[in-house]
């Protein structure tokens, strides 16, 4: 008896160790939501991101859903209402439909991408142009999924300089996506100081970025890993976005206790 009680106890440390080494960063049921700024004061708008169990053509997957809106003044001169939904895998983050319906200022978009992993494939269905188009692609991720992997890799130890590395598929077409890591920083939120972990993702110059690299973003270096602030230097003034509010985290939200 005495044996059992060592061997059971001994399975409880190993699989707590074990679960510590490698914890989720996310689940069904969490919800997080930014406020946006413009150059800084002026009140641009609302996102929120979603996350929840679903079923796709009878599969288990996780559907995030994230909508975006000007409010205030800004929506008087540019109104934006964008709506992005993923479904993708629970145990490997691969995208198996991606959907982008968004108006930004006249600007509009409805598209459905449906990756097919075995053939390599993105269905591309444009509902604007009435066009479908099939694509050739290797392991990529959608606009959305590409945040829910890199919150499953292990960023603890990472040093300055390093990147991580993906293939985003966007539109029509499979463009590399690098995340640089530039170092930890202890941040002021509306919630305390948080611990974060300070990363640049190298986007495309043009039409809205002002350049390559104008975009910094703050993720908790706690075990969720959910964005704290970002900034980013538009083509004119620039954006912030702070988290306002959030629920359903898979692990405790650590905030710095003086």
């Amino acid at each position: 008896m005495r044996k059992r009680i060592l061997f059971f106890t001994f399975l409880v440390v190993v699989q707590s160790f074990f679960a510590q080494e490698n914890p989720v960063a996310y689940k069904s049921g969490e919800w997080l939501r930014f406020d946006m700024s413009y150059s800084g004061f002026l009140k641009a708008g609302t996102a929120v991101l979603q996350l929840k169990e679903k079923n796709l053509n009878n599969k288990k997957v996780l559907h995030a859903v994230g909508t975006g809106k000007t409010t205030g003044v800004i929506s008087w001169f540019f109104k934006v209402e964008d709506r992005y939904e993923s479904y993708f895998g629970i145990d490997k983050v691969e995208p198996y439909l991606f959907k982008r319906k968004i108006d930004e200022g006249g600007h509009k978009k409805n598209r459905h991408i449906t990756f097919n992993h075995q053939k390599n494939t993105a269905y591309v269905q444009d509902f604007l142009k009435q066009k479908d188009t099939l694509i050739s692609v290797k392991s990529p991720q959608d606009m959305i999924s590409t945040f829910y992997f890199l919150r499953s890799q292990d960023t603890e130890n990472m040093k300055k300089g390093e990147e991580i590395e993906l293939d985003m598929f966007f539109d029509n077409k499979s463009y590399p996506f690098k995340l640089r890591f530039l170092g930890n920083e202890t941040v002021k939120t509306k919630f305390g100081k948080v611990k974060t972990q300070k990363f640049r993702p190298l986007v495309q110059a043009g039409r809205v970025f002002k350049e390559k690299e104008s975009v910094t973003i703050w993720i908790s270096a706690d075990d969720n890993k959910i964005p704290i602030k970002m900034r980013a230097s538009l083509a004119v003034g620039s954006l912030r976005a702070d988290l306002d509010a959030y629920k359903g985290l898979a692990n405790p939200f650590e905030i710095v206790v003086d």
